[in-house]
């Protein structure tokens, strides 16, 4: 019992013979436990016998021999070696064993979380008062606990993990997890379709676009606000998982023997890793805007809309606007991986900036760094690939004369067309991704 006094003699801070929820709080937040008010509320529920909002020794010792009888099954069962510790290879292999990527450097910060005498091993003891004061039901709630307090970086798509090692790179360890980020992103792309395609609208018709989306809604029907949706998943997800897979290796070569990157070296690595995957997945964009301008019917899905395009303009027709939109790419890459990292990095410094909504935020706020730098490209980039199908869409030249052209029309405004529904529909978007993701996982991890 002398290590339970010893715990609970640590978390009085001010020696009054109780442990009052400030104290929870201070200790949880140390540790990176989130939600931390949620937490620790659950505890007092439970244990806080006369419920003055506070525990006793003897109130907290029955929760601390609780979780003992609870977790010291588990502890021997991560204890892959029965050596009485758990070390850093039995933390990645408790993660690969989950379907789940990390690197030596991230599982050496769970260990160094638990170990108290700087041995890097952690005993029984040492799990014990992790687990007391991380008061996880299971090893999978545990596991998503250390992800939150590590925050993992995570590139463009915010679902692949970017800290790859070369062994990490096996299809069977990170997998499982690709399919269900794939799913996930199905999912939200498809939910936000409508807002999608009128965005895209608005970048080509400009005012006229709401009232022809309300004129083709009555001839197609309610579905023909999906037109254009199989090809933009079958873009996005193999789009999003190469630009992360690009990015990390790319990081992995360019950290050496450092913990982390300068924003301008996150910077050009979101330039290069998001032209090139855009590159790669380019003629599927242009089919896309294709089947989002057209009304429905005209062309006999995906595979007929590209027959039609190769039989009546050529080859070339599939990279029209390739070099705005590449141009676009660049910046937006770039200054999202740049902002989200360095975002990231601050909310490493403290636990207490780690939650599911600031995460979030984080998230949205790259995201909308990225589009304010390079939406006028992607307009006149979107006019280009209409032109075709379009007799109202601008015909520039080169890049200046497309910008020049839409000043001249409609001022600064033309600029950011369709930009408001771009951002009305990240919002739903980036919910889906970040709710259905850990759900197709737990899943997929069943079966």
């Amino acid at each position: 019992m002398d290590h339970f006094r010893s715990l609970f003699d640590k978390l009085v801070k001010n020696k009054d013979g109780f442990i009052s929820v400030e104290e929870l709080h201070s200790e949880m937040r140390r540790i990176g436990v989130v939600p931390i008010c949620e937490k620790a509320q659950a505890i007092l529920s439970k244990y806080d016998q006369n419920k003055d909002g506070r525990l006793s020794y003897q109130e907290f010792l029955i929760y601390m021999m609780d979780r003992e009888k609870t977790w010291k099954i588990d502890f021997h069962a991560l204890d892959r070696n029965k050596s009485g510790t758990i070390d850093l290879e039995d933390i990645m292999t408790l993660f690969k064993e989950l379907g789940l990527l990390i690197s030596k450097h991230n599982a050496k910060k769970i260990i160094q979380m638990m170990d108290e005498d700087n041995s890097m091993t952690v005993d029984w003891e040492e799990f014990l008062q992790h687990i007391i004061i991380n008061p996880a039901e299971n090893i999978s709630e545990l596991v998503s606990s250390w992800k939150h307090s590590l925050v993992f970086d995570v590139g463009e798509s915010r679902s692949m993990p970017i800290e790859l090692t070369p062994g990490e790179t096996d299809p069977s360890v990170w997998g499982k997890f690709i399919l269900a980020a794939g799913l996930a992103d199905a999912v939200s792309r498809t939910a936000t379709a409508p807002i999608d395609r009128l965005k895209t609208r608005l970048q080509v018709f400009e005012s006229k676009a709401v009232s022809l989306g309300f004129r083709e809604l009555k001839t197609g029907g309610f579905r023909s606000m999906w037109q254009g949706n199989a090809v933009n998943v079958l873009k996005g997800t193999p789009q999003s998982t190469l630009q992360c897979f690009i990015y990390a290796q790319m990081r992995m070569y360019s950290l050496g023997e450092r913990d982390s990157l300068s924003v301008h070296q996150r910077f050009g690595l979101g330039c290069v890793s998001g032209a090139v995957a855009h590159a790669v997945f380019y003629p599927l964009e242009v089919l896309k805007v294709r089947l989002n301008l057209q009304t429905a019917g005209t062309y006999n899905g995906v595979l007929g809309c590209a027959k039609l395009i190769y039989q009546n303009e050529s080859v070339a027709a599939f990279y029209r606007g390739f070099k705005p939109s590449i141009l676009c790419m660049i910046p937006y890459a770039g200054v999202e991986c740049a902002v989200h990292q360095s975002i990231l990095n601050w909310a490493r410094q403290d636990p207490a900036h780690i939650s599911d909504p600031k995460l979030f935020l984080i998230s949205f706020a790259a995201f909308a760094s990225g589009q304010a730098t390079s939406y006028p490209l992607a307009v006149i980039r979107t006019q280009q690939q209409a032109q075709a199908v379009s007799a109202t869409s601008q015909k520039p030249v080169n890049v200046l004369q497309g910008l020049v052209g839409i000043y001249e029309a409609y001022g600064v405004r033309g600029f950011y067309n369709g930009m408001g529904a771009s951002f009305v529909r990240a919002v739903p978007c980036a919910l889906l991704n970040y709710t259905m993701t850990s759900k197709f996982e737990t899943l997929l991890s069943s079966l």
